[in-house]
Order: C-alpha cells, then sequence, then structure tokens
C-alpha cells in the first residue's frame, strides 16, 4: 500500500489514538458588540491536563486517528454545553491526504448533532511544519466550498504564512500572542501589526487578536481597529465548560 492510500485508510477507517482526549474552550469576542463571536476549542487530557500532555504523544504513526479525534471530541462538546457562536477547531494539515475524504468523520458528526457546518472555523497553525503550501491551500479551498469558515492561526510566527496569505485568502487571521505582547510600549510592534490590519481590511478578512493579556495591549490595539480579541484579559480556557467573559 503505497503511502498516500495509507493516509486516506487511517483515516477512513479512524485510526486509533490510545490516550483519551477532551476539550477546553477560550472564547473570541466582538468588543463592538460584547457579543461572543466563537470558541476555540483547545485539546486537553482526560482530567484537564495540559495541551502539552497529549501533543508530546503525537507522531506520524497515529496523527491522523489524533486529528479526526480532536474534531469530533469538539463538536460533541460544544453541541453539549451548549455553545454560542462559531466553534473553532485546530487542525494539522499533515494530517489530512484528501479533504473530501478526510471531513467524513467531521460532517457525519456534525450532522448527528444537528450542528451546522456554518458555524465551524477551521484554523491551520505551523506547529507541524507544512512541507506542501499548495496541499494546505486545497484543503483551505475545500473547506470552504463545504460551507466551513476558515483561519490561519499565530499569523506572524511561520515563515510561509505571507506566501499562503498569496494563494488564499481565509476567512479569518489570528495574529502570532508574541507580536502582541507589550505592544502598547513598542513601535515597531504597532508599526508591524497596522501593516497586517491595514493588508486584512484591503483583502476583507477579519483580524483576532489572540493572547491579550493587558488593558494596555488592547487599547493600543483597539485604537487600530481591531475589534475581535482572545486573551486572558477577556477570560481563561475553561475545561469542558464555557467561561465567564470580563469585559475591560
Amino acid at each position: 500500500m503505497n503511502n498516500d492510500l495509507s493516509r486516506c485508510t487511517a483515516c477512513r477507517e479512524g485510526e486509533s489514538f490510545e490516550q483519551p482526549i477532551s476539550m477546553a474552550f477560550q472564547p473570541i469576542v466582538d468588543v463592538r458588540d460584547r457579543s461572543i463571536f466563537a470558541h476555540e476549542a483547545l485539546v486537553r487530557g482526560p482530567t484537564g491536563e495540559g495541551a502539552g500532555s497529549v501533543l508530546q504523544q503525537v507522531d506520524a504513526s497515529n496523527r491522523y486517528g489524533f486529528d479526526q479525534l480532536c474534531r469530533i471530541t469538539a463538536l460533541r462538546q460544544a453541541a453539549r454545553l451548549p455553545l454560542p457562536g462559531k466553534l473553532s477547531i485546530n487542525f494539522m494539515p499533515n494530517a489530512v491526504y484528501k479533504a473530501e475524504t478526510c471531513i467524513r468523520a467531521t460532517l457525519e458528526t456534525a450532522r448527528q448533532l444537528d450542528f451546522p457546518l456554518q458555524r465551524i472555523i477551521f484554523e491551520v497553525t505551523e506547529q507541524e511544519q507544512v512541507q506542501n503550501l499548495d496541499h494546505l491551500a486545497g484543503i483551505l479551498r475545500a473547506y470552504r466550498k463545504m460551507g466551513f469558515s476558515t483561519a490561519i492561526d499565530d499569523f506572524g510566527a511561520g515563515y510561509a504564512h505571507l506566501n499562503l496569505l498569496a494563494d488564499f485568502q481565509p476567512d479569518l487571521i489570528k495574529l502570532d500572542m508574541q507580536l502582541l505582547r507589550g505592544i502598547d510600549g513598542d513601535a515597531v510592534r504597532q508599526v508591524l501589526v497596522e501593516s497586517v490590519a491595514q493588508i486584512c481590511r484591503k483583502l476583507r478578512i477579519e483580524l483576532i487578536a489572540e493572547g491579550v493579556e493587558t488593558a494596555g495591549e488592547y487599547a493600543a490595539l483597539k485604537a487600530m481597529g481591531i475589534y475581535l480579541y482572545q486573551g486572558y484579559l477577556f477570560a481563561k480556557p475553561a475545561f469542558e465548560a464555557l467561561p465567564d467573559v470580563n469585559w475591560p
């Protein structure tokens, strides 16, 4: 069996990921009307252990099963809560051989839960280096065609994000938190973020400031016209629950 067919079979058959997982949820807020835009599902161990304890057990032999399990677990818990707004799910592009095939379990779970596809955001990060940007862009295009929203996470941290943006314009971009740290006192960071914000406005991409922790950071970003936020200033992730939002 060739490598491509092996990947497809693993995805279709739900290759097992032996460690049980759960999810924590962190809100993405819209400060214009103090509403919940979405919640990001963040992988945790079965009793709330940090993501690192789970991710360190993911490798080439089980990443397909892990990716599928994360999607299904996020949907089931979001439906149970129930979760307002959209649900943002991280996915591993190297765990997707063909988008239309590897999405089957997600589509079936959403159908069983009566969870509208339009409420699901798939966001990609560079925790796992993507070797083929054309492949990733193809996945994102396929997801959008199916009715999902798409997002690039940690924008500003990955080496290939601008190249990806040239080929595919997602619905959302999440600014890397390290780029935002202390931005209220850093003129260089302000120029960089203002430039990204301008690009996003011209391309009609919504921008999320991720990892905002202080009132000063928030004030600086709000002055740039950014209105979607995620970070400890507003709420920490809550294990298997929806946290209360602290509005500045």
